[in-house]
């Protein structure tokens, strides 16, 4: 897309989560146990095409890139959408794609990008470890096809997804299946997370029932996956950092103590602009970490250009970088509104703990970071 295209999307998407996801609906879906409407996700998926940004358009999607797709995960952070646009589109989309497997394009992809069908991605053990390397499932190959037994923790959606991909450890290495959450081998255990937005589940498994997706070891494909989700996630944290700082700024204006609004105090102004600097950076690393993933997604993990380094290091730059600049500027936030900040009727504390959330489902800001340190030492 041409950059006044891709300005158009930004605010067609800004208008229409400014309709759809208002603060008293994202207020009524966190009291409901989906967390989530399906009625308003099928409309997103109709209208936006939310859930197919990085689909092909043989398979019912957009065709479009990873830069596009940020540009939606930015405007859904602002918004505090309410969806589950990040399983979906941050998570199993990217896996799929990143498999390469044509029965299992078929099989879900369609679906996906409708908004009929629902699945997320499990990237963490019972304990919060990241997967594969905490403590992986296993897969045995009976004689009616493969089963999974294990325990898998903190699924984004994964109390109201269809169907949820496993990483499993198999005889040649790990395999993604894909498991059903409603079989009767399959537990499902709703999880109360600080992030009342964004619902996430426990599921165990007891010899259930899985179709294998790819072949052999799955393990690079599902390390790229994450690296596109990483990137993803950082641009909806851009996106939400950016809209505090907005609320933050305007509520300076009108704000009026001994006499003059507080914008015009300088303690406040050398705050906010602290805070300018977190967001534009946290946005730039964001956009990086895009065309990055546009690039691997295209086909090559490890390709690189003059000034941008391969994905895994820019995911990691961004997935650090942005998940703190989230915390503090939310954190400020609340600060800087004073005592209205700290109350439950204001959305100041919605995205603090959308930010803090954040910050825990890929890996911690700390993790990214030696990951990141052992990628620039590797020849």
């Amino acid at each position: 897309m041409s950059e006044n295209d891709l300005r158009l999307l930004r605010e067609s998407l800004r208008d229409a989560f400014a309709d759809l996801a208002p603060s008293e609906a994202v207020r009524a879906h966190m009291d409901s146990a989906r967390g989530w409407s399906p009625e308003e996700w099928r409309r997103l998926c109709r209208e936006l095409g939310l859930a197919g940004f990085l689909v092909p358009e043989e398979s019912g999607g957009g065709g479009f890139s990873a830069v596009e797709a940020g540009i939606v995960f930015e405007e859904a952070g602002r918004a505090l959408l309410c969806a589950p646009l990040f399983a979906v589109a941050g998570l199993t989309v990217p896996l799929l794609l990143a498999l390469d497997d044509a029965e299992a394009a078929k099989r879900y992809l369609p679906g996906l990008c409708a908004g009929t069908f629902v699945a997320t991605v499990a990237t963490a053990d019972a304990v919060g470890r990241p997967l594969p390397d905490g403590d992986v499932p296993e897969a045995v190959i009976s004689a009616d096809g493969p089963v999974l037994t294990g325990t898998v923790g903190f699924v984004v959606d994964g109390a109201s997804a269809d169907v949820v991909l496993v990483p499993a450890r198999t005889g040649d290495g790990i395999g993604i299946f894909a498991v059903e959450t409603r079989a009767p081998s399959v537990t499902v255990i709703p999880l109360t997370s600080l992030d009342l937005t964004r619902k996430q589940a426990g599921l165990e498994f007891a010899e259930a029932p899985a179709v294998r997706v790819g072949e052999g070891d799955a393990a690079e494909a599902f390390a790229l996956a994450l690296d596109v989700a990483r990137a993803l996630l950082a641009a909806e944290q851009a996106g939400g950092a950016a809209r505090c700082l907005e609320e933050t700024v305007a509520y300076g204006k009108t704000r009026v103590q001994f006499g003059r609004p507080i914008g015009s105090f300088q303690a406040f102004k050398q705050k906010c602009a602290d805070l300018l600097i977190k967001t534009e950076s946290a946005k730039s690393a964001a956009e990086a970490a895009a065309q990055a993933a546009a690039l691997a997604l295209d086909g090559d993990a490890f390709v690189r250009l003059p000034g941008l380094p391969n994905l895994p290091i820019v995911s990691a730059v961004a997935a650090s970088y942005c998940a703190e600049a989230y915390v503090a500027v939310t954190a400020e936030m609340i600060q800087l509104h004073g005592g209205i900040g700290f109350t439950w009727e204001h959305d100041a504390h919605l995205y603090y703990k959308r930010a803090w959330t954040g910050r825990e489902l890929l890996g911690r800001p700390e993790e990214h970071t030696e990951r990141l340190a052992r990628l620039l030492a590797a020849p």
